[in-house]
Order: C-alpha cells, then structure tokens, then sequence
C-alpha cells in the first residue's frame, strides 16, 4: 500500500471517528434539528482531527502529522 493511500485512510479515520462521537454525544445533550447535529459535528471534527501528510524528510518518504494539541509535526 502507497503511503498517499495510507495517509487517506488515516485522514478519513480520524475525521470519522471524531465525527460520530460529536454526532451522538450533541444529540444527546441539544434538542435540535438532526441536519444542524451532522453540521455542527462535522464542523467540530474537522476542525479537531489530526491532519496526515506525506513529507520527504532526508530523501525518505514519511508520514508525518499535525495536530492542533501538538507542537510542530510529528513523523510517525
């Protein structure tokens, strides 16, 4: 596997998973509209999801992320 198409699913991991836990956790807590839930969920988790990236470092290809909670990108 490519590591462009690891870091897609890495990507879209993140963002899934945090987009279902603010799903259920807004519909359990506000009373509104269920299309305005699934915004407001996936603005949150886009905006909090690590970022994945393929970054040549040395002339190694790497997969590096960034995160809002971390200082600077971490190679994994």
């Amino acid at each position: 596997m490519k590591l462009k198409h690891k870091v897609l699913a890495f990507n879209f991991l993140a963002f899934a998973i945090l987009f279902i836990v603010f799903r259920v956790v807004l519909y359990m807590t506000l009373t509104i509209s269920s299309i305005y839930l699934s915004v407001i969920a996936a603005i949150l988790a886009s905006f909090l999801a690590p970022k994945f990236a393929v970054a040549k470092i040395k002339g190694v290809e790497k997969i590096v992320m960034k995160w809002i909670f971390t200082k600077g990108f971490k190679v994994l």
